[in-house]
Order: structure tokens, then C-alpha cells, then sequence
């Protein structure tokens, strides 16, 4: 398990102590723009619970994982981009380029993906 930072900048924003551009919110979730965005469209997808990786996802959060996919779905379809197709990026940890630790959806699309990313 990770340590999780209750001040880590999602958790700000999800307490309304740094702005953002939000998208959608829920009990569970909150989705708001990427201030430094790789595609045309690119939302950050939270949970409101205290989760720093996808690491420290357990059992009991099978709901709220299920919660932030079906999120990405219904933004990706009131984006108008469901159907040309989008990513969906989980980070997991340094290697794996997580840079704030608060786990977290990115959801790209409005053009065409390639890969490897780039």
C-alpha cells in the first residue's frame, strides 16, 4: 500500500481549495479537465476516496472502479468522441509515469491515438 497525502493537489481539488474545470461530479467521483492537456480532450477522472495507486485499489472499491470506467463512458459520450474512439490511461507509480498520488483516469480522445504514445 502507498502512503496517501490528504493534501495532494486532487484531493484540493476535490475540496474546492484549487480550481478546476470540472466535468462531472458525483458522490463518488470528480472529473474535471487536464490543466496540461495531451489530446484534444483530455479529463482526469477521480475518486473521492483517499486511494494514492492503482495499487492500493481493494475488494471493497470494485463499485467505485466500476464507477469511474462508466464515468469515462458517459464523458466520452457527451464529448461526442464514443464513437471515432478514445484511451483510457490508468499511471501506476514512477515507471509507470504517476506523478501525483491520488489514483486517477486519464480519459484522451478528439484525435487519433497512436502506439506506443507520442
Amino acid at each position: 500500500m502507498s502512503t496517501y497525502d490528504p493534501d495532494n493537489i486532487f484531493a484540493k481539488i476535490i475540496r474546492g481549495e484549487i480550481p478546476s474545470k470540472k466535468v462531472f461530479e458525483n458522490e463518488k467521483v470528480y472529473a474535471f479537465e487536464d490543466i496540461n492537456p495531451q489530446a484534444p480532450i483530455h479529463i482526469l477522472i477521480i475518486p473521492k476516496a483517499e486511494i494514492a495507486t492503482v495499487n492500493d485499489f481493494t475488494e471493497e472499491n470494485k463499485e467505485l472502479i466500476g464507477e469511474i470506467f462508466l464515468t469515462a463512458q458517459q464523458i466520452a459520450k457527451e464529448k461526442g468522441i464514443s464513437e471515432d474512439g478514445y484511451r483510457l490511461v490508468f499511471n501506476c507509480n514512477r515507471y509507470g509515469g504517476q506523478e501525483v498520488y491520488h489514483a486517477h483516469l486519464h480519459l484522451l480522445g478528439g484525435r487519433p491515438m497512436k502506439w506506443p504514445p507520442g
